[in-house]
C-alpha cells in the first residue's frame, strides 16, 4: 500500500534507533511514482531489508550527493511509518534550481543515494504533551506533520485535537492532499483541515478558501493562546513562513504573528 492511501499508524520508536547512523549509508532507489507535474513518491531500500527504518516522531535523515564536484546535502522527513520493513518513503517537490530535488526527479531505479540521521534532526517527541495542537504548514513542511497525525489518530490513547492551516499555490500542488482529507473526514471530533491556495487560478473548480494564510486563519482555525501549556503551535514551511508567523527558525525568539496573537515561546514549535 502506499503511505499516500495508508491509514494512520502509531509506530513510535525512541531516539537513537534509526537505521541510518551519522555516518551517511548509500541505499538504493526502488520505486519512483509520479503524484503530480511538481512532485514524486520516492521508494528508497534500507541497510537491514528486514526491519523498519526506525526513526522518532517528526524527524528527518540527510540525503547527500555529489553533483559537479560538489556535496549537496538537504533534509527530508519521510511520510512512511516504522512499520514499512526494508523501505522508506519520501513526498519529494522538484523545485526549479533546487540542486537535490532536481537530482532526485532523474534518479534511475536501481543506483543509490546517501543517507544519515544525527540527533540535531530530532524534533519534538509523541506522545504530545498538549490537548491542543495547531499546525500552520506550506508545501513540504506537510511531511513531519504528516510524522506527527499518524501517531495521534494512529494510537486510540491519544487524545490531542488537531487543527491544521495548510497553505499551497495552487491545488496540484496540496502534498497528501487525499490522505489527508480522507483522515479529516474519518477523524472529524480529532482532525480538522483547512488549505488555502494562494494562486489558484480563477476559473478553477477549487471551492475552498483564496489568498495566503493571515491573522484571521490563525484566529478562526487554531487553540488560541490562553491555554497554556494545553497548547502547542507547530509551524513547518519555506523561510517566508516563518518570518511571518514565528520569526526565523534559527532564532529562539518569537515573532511576528503568532507573538502578536499572544502565543509564548514555549507554546510554538519551529520545525
Amino acid at each position: 500500500m502506499s503511505p499516500l492511501s495508508s491509514p494512520p499508524i502509531s509506530s513510535l520508536v525512541a531516539p537513537g534507533k534509526c537505521q541510518f547512523s551519522e555516518d551517511f549509508t548509500a541505499v538504493p532507489l526502488l520505486e519512483r511514482t509520479s503524484v503530480s507535474a511538481t512532485t514524486s513518491l520516492l521508494k528508497f531500500g534500507l541497510p537491514d531489508a528486514s526491519q523498519g527504518l526506525g526513526l522518532s516522531t517528526c524527524a528527518a535523515i540527510l540525503a547527500r550527493v555529489e553533483i559537479k564536484g560538489e556535496g549537496v546535502v538537504r533534509p527530508y522527513t519521510p511520510i512512511s511509518t516504522n512499520e514499512e520493513k526494508g523501505s522508506f518513503h519520501l513526498l519529494v517537490k522538484h523545485y526549479d534550481g533546487e540542486m537535490m530535488s532536481d537530482y532526485m526527479k532523474k534518479m534511475d531505479i536501481g543506483p543509490t543515494l546517501e543517507f544519515k540521521h544525527i540527533a540535531g534532526n530530532v524534533k519534538i517527541q509523541a506522545p504530545f504533551k498538549a490537548q491542543k495542537i495547531g499546525m500552520i504548514v506550506g508545501g513540504t513542511g506537510i511531511n513531519p506533520m504528516i510524522q506527527a497525525l499518524h501517531h495521534i489518530l494512529g494510537d486510540a490513547d491519544a487524545k490531542n485535537e488537531v487543527s491544521l492551516v495548510y497553505g499551497s499555490r495552487v491545488s496540484t500542488d496540496i502534498l497528501g492532499d487525499e490522505m489527508l482529507t480522507k483522515w479529516a473526514a474519518e477523524n472529524s471530533d480529532q482532525f480538522s483541515l483547512t488549505v488555502k491556495l494562494s494562486h489558484e487560478p480563477a476559473d478553477s473548480a477549487w471551492d475552498g478558501e483564496r489568498g495566503y494564510i493571515n491573522k484571521d486563519d490563525l484566529g478562526k482555525h487554531l487553540p488560541g493562546p490562553d491555554m497554556g501549556d494545553d497548547v502547542m503551535i507547530f509551524v513547518c514551511g519555506p523561510p517566508p513562513m516563518y518570518d511571518v508567523f514565528c520569526g526565523p527558525r534559527e532564532e529562539d525568539e518569537l515573532k511576528g504573528l503568532l507573538a502578536e496573537m499572544g502565543y509564548k515561546k514555549e507554546q510554538v514549535y519551529k520545525f
